[in-house]
């Protein structure tokens, strides 16, 4: 009687020990990154009051089974559910991130230490670095600036905080104006040209220097005759305001005494017979004599043309977009690829990828240990880590989402309903060895 009263205390404890993870899952049915839990028993020990034995040599008599009795259950494991994925829910929030498979982030914790997660609801700090709802870094490659190119790298020799708000993200270095195209049509019967016109059609070229600022250099086009107009600069704009200081010249082949280029088209065809149809042009500081440009621009103008049609002449910087140059780029928005790269876009039109989240992936992602927080901490029974991007593990993620809890409350609620029953049982295996150790101290009575 009195190992049936322990046997059914200690199904009692197990009992309330699958209650207290069916409690917990159910808390967290909408945590975002969380994994259930699943509790299993096993039996405990037994007394054996006789142990099996075979048939005697003789044969006159078989052999008989073991005499046990067992004393109680106990928790065999309590496993985590690893595998099964929670939903995805979509936030639109640049900052959420999803991973598509079985890899985890990898998070610093607070005592400096590695850990991994499921959880991609992430948040930036006051240094703009890439952060977990509770502070903690988010590990991947940055990016490192070339002092000499401005282009960006990224550091893959060792895992770094992510940083997206970083000093060294906001802005992209300007590059200087190096190339433009002259293009467009001229008609010969164009009322510019005419005794009612000004005798003139100009257009404006908008170059930046090297620090970025955006000039506008007005080309004016005079006609000469039916197949000959010549091409000349005259005012530089900053804005709309007058450089009277500055001065923009012709130079190279072709270039006339007086500076301006005469631009020559067959009279038959229509296109233009310059050869090179290009000219060089050099933008200076009158008032220092020095440049403000640091290199001349090269201007294309081998497809302008001297048609019938409207007369329409545009400057445009770049040729074959290259050299285009541009201004001070500043980030206006940021998104997470499929592969985890952070890629920023700038006002100058520039994109950069500015640091890349990896993951870690376990041989044995079960033998993880829950650490609090959305935390999970490698243990022995983990098995090997391994580094690596997403892309290379074959999984993707998701911006603009996170994974949701993967508790399934319908089975949640039956498992309940099934270890009450067995915690009620188990109580009822205590009062009823009560009863009947009451009824044996009665016959004494």
């Amino acid at each position: 009687m009195m190992r049936s009263m322990y046997s059914g205390v200690a199904g009692l404890k197990v009992h309330q020990t699958k209650m207290d993870v069916i409690g917990n899952n159910i808390a967290n049915v909408n945590t975002i990154g969380f994994k259930s839990q699943k509790v299993s028993f096993s039996d405990l020990f037994y007394q054996t009051s006789q142990i099996a034995s075979g048939p005697n040599e003789e044969g006159t008599k078989g052999g008989s089974n073991a005499r046990q009795v067992g004393l109680g259950t106990t928790v065999a494991q309590i496993s985590t559910n690893i595998t099964d994925r929670g939903g995805a829910q979509s936030t639109g929030n640049a900052l959420d991130v999803m991973i598509n498979g079985s890899s985890f982030f990898i998070i610093q914790g607070d005592d400096g230490g590695e850990y991994y997660s499921k959880a991609g609801n992430f948040t930036t700090d006051g240094n703009g670095n890439l952060v977990t709802g509770g502070g903690n870094y988010v590990m991947g490659y940055t990016a490192a600036k070339d002092p000499d190119t401005g282009d960006y790298t990224l550091q893959k020799d060792k895992l770094r905080p992510v940083s997206i708000y970083g000093a060294e993200y906001m802005t992209t270095e300007p590059a200087q104006t190096t190339s433009a195209t002259l293009s467009g049509n001229i008609n010969a019967q164009d009322d510019a040209f005419d005794t009612k016109g000004s005798g003139i059609i100009s257009t404006k070229l908008y170059a930046f220097d090297s620090l970025g600022n955006k000039y506008g250099v007005q080309f004016d086009i005079e006609k000469v005759s039916s197949t000959e107009y010549t091409l000349k600069p005259s005012t530089i704009y900053n804005g709309t305001t007058v450089e009277a200081g500055m001065s923009a010249v012709f130079s190279g082949d072709g270039v006339n005494a007086d500076g301006s280029v005469t631009l020559t088209f067959d009279g038959t065809k229509g296109t233009i017979t310059n050869d090179p149809a290009q000219f060089t042009l050099n933008i200076t500081d009158g008032s220092a004599n020095l440049p403000s440009f640091a290199s001349d621009i090269t201007v294309d103008f081998s497809s302008m043309t001297s048609y019938g049609s409207s007369t329409s002449v545009s400057a445009n910087a770049g040729i074959d977009n290259l050299g285009a140059g541009k201004a001070v780029g500043n980030m206006t928005s940021f998104g997470i690829s499929d592969d985890g790269s952070i890629v920023a876009s700038y006002t100058n039109g520039d994109v950069v990828t500015i640091g890349q989240l990896v993951t870690a992936q376990f041989s044995n992602p079960s033998g993880l240990e829950k650490a609090g927080n959305n935390l999970f901490a490698q243990t022995l029974n983990s098995g090997t880590i391994n580094y690596q991007t997403i892309d290379a593990a074959g999984e993707s993620m998701t911006g603009g989402a996170v994974e949701m809890s993967n508790v399934d409350l319908a089975t949640e609620f039956t498992d309940m309903i099934v270890t009450q029953r067995g915690f009620q049982a188990n109580s009822r295996i205590i009062t009823t060895s009560d009863s009947m150790i009451e009824e044996l101290l009665s016959l004494k009575r």
